[in-house]
């Protein structure tokens, strides 16, 4: 995959994004059963029951053959403030679902850099292989003829054996690489998804540290999310508060009695069907110390949330300065592997033509090349580097998925 198919694949289908939308629609259904006292609802049984003597009740009802009772929050302030809450809730949601999407494509990102810097230093450490090869055998061949010690030949042994170790290793971190990389895009551990070979221009990066910091503050999930959570511990608080007021239900019941509960000895009218329809009114008159020890827990909350949010702005705000020294340092280092890999090709380049003229032998060609291949290594390194740090700049300020879908 290209690194766009990879993050685009990833924030569908990985896991922790879809553990997050299913808590966002938990949240949405929080909402229809807050809201659901303020919708009738009717409840329909029977109070059938044998009378012996004067008819009493039975749970608050006459005995019937078929009851109806039906109720619905007309004004209720408190159950009102915790549909409001609900609400708040599923936008914290969605929140954590934005945030859940930038914190996949970043680790996305980085498993697929992983894995592209790892195959590119691997093809390298095996051409080392191959060259420290090469040398062994001359030297090998020099020891017979008696112009060079044994000791040379130990020597180009124990580099060859670190160049193939280096390469097993390589080759070990490019398929944990790999792997955590289909796993991060909704594929499963057996499976492994490989880098296509790309050239990708350098990410644009804000102005300037100040509209950086700007952006970062404006989009950044977690700070939306706390935001949110104070938003909704406010409505809790205001919910608690109206406790005091009075509510109103709207209330309708309706009986069908029987003729064997002796009503006619005991009232001088009966009527089989009986309905009622009215309005129940409910005026606190003393709620105790609860009420306001709840707002006290709650402003607690508020507070606590507060500087949970300063302290995020703040290692936001850090953190851009330090991805903004980063990717400085990382440019600076790519410059001088630049140069130094300039210095490694033209001197083989050197080599090879002493080499044609007589004057230099394939061991020096082969040791020349091996050096070349590493001044390589250092500089896909460098650029590694230097790419990781600028999208570590656009995570913090919300810009790492628009920037890579948008690549071509």
């Amino acid at each position: 995959m290209t690194l766009r198919e990879a993050v685009g694949r990833a924030v569908v289908r990985n896991p922790d994004i879809t553990l997050a939308r299913l808590d966002q629609e938990n949240a949405r259904h929080a909402v229809q059963v807050a809201r659901d006292p303020f919708t009738p609802r009717l409840t329909v049984g029977s109070g059938l029951a044998y009378s012996n003597g004067f008819p009493m009740s039975i749970e608050g009802s006459a005995p019937s053959i078929v009851q109806a009772r039906a109720t619905q929050f007309l004004f209720n302030r408190q159950q009102t403030f915790a549909v409001a809450q609900a609400r708040e809730q599923v936008r914290g949601a969605g929140f954590d679902v934005a945030g859940k999407r930038d914190e996949v494509a970043w680790r996305t990102a980085s498993f697929y850099l992983d894995a592209e810097r790892a195959a590119r230093v691997l093809a390298l450490a095996r051409k080392d292989a191959e060259s420290l090869q090469t040398v062994l055998e001359a030297i090998q061949a020099q020891v017979k003829e008696g112009r060079a010690l044994p000791l040379a030949e130990k020597q180009a042994a124990l580099q060859l054996a670190r160049a193939r170790q280096l390469a097993e290793a390589l080759d070990a971190d490019q398929a944990g690489a790999e792997t955590q990389l289909a796993i991060a895009v909704g594929l499963s551990a057996d499976d492994r998804v490989r880098p296509v070979a790309e050239q990708r221009p350098p990410v644009a990066l804000p102005e300037s540290e100040e509209h950086a910091l700007e952006a970062a503050l404006q989009s950044n999930q977690e700070l939306r999310k706390l935001q949110s959570q104070i938003a909704v511990k406010g409505l809790e608080r205001r919910g608690a508060n109206a406790a005091r007021l009075p509510r109103v239900d709207l209330v309708a019941q309706y009986g069908l009695f029987a003729k064997f509960n002796n009503y006619q000895e005991y009232f001088n009218a009966f009527k089989r069907n009986n309905g009622q329809i009215g309005l129940s009114f409910q005026v606190p008159v003393f709620s105790g110390p609860g009420i306001k020890a709840q707002m006290s827990q709650t402003d607690t909350d508020i507070a606590h949330l507060q500087v949970q949010l300063n302290s995020a702005r703040n290692q936001i705000g850090a953190d851009l300065q330090q991805s903004f020294r980063e990717v400085h340092k990382a440019a600076m280092a790519a410059e001088v592997a630049r140069l130094d890999l300039d210095v490694a090709r033209e001197q083989l380049s050197v080599n090879l033509a002493q080499m044609q003229e007589g004057r230099l032998s394939l061991r020096q060609v082969e040791e020349a090349r091996v050096a070349e291949n590493g001044k390589w290594i250092a500089f896909y390194d460098a650029q590694y580097a230097m790419e990781k740090a600028r999208w570590g700049v656009l995570r913090l300020t919300g810009d790492l998925v628009p920037a890579i879908e948008g690549m071509p």
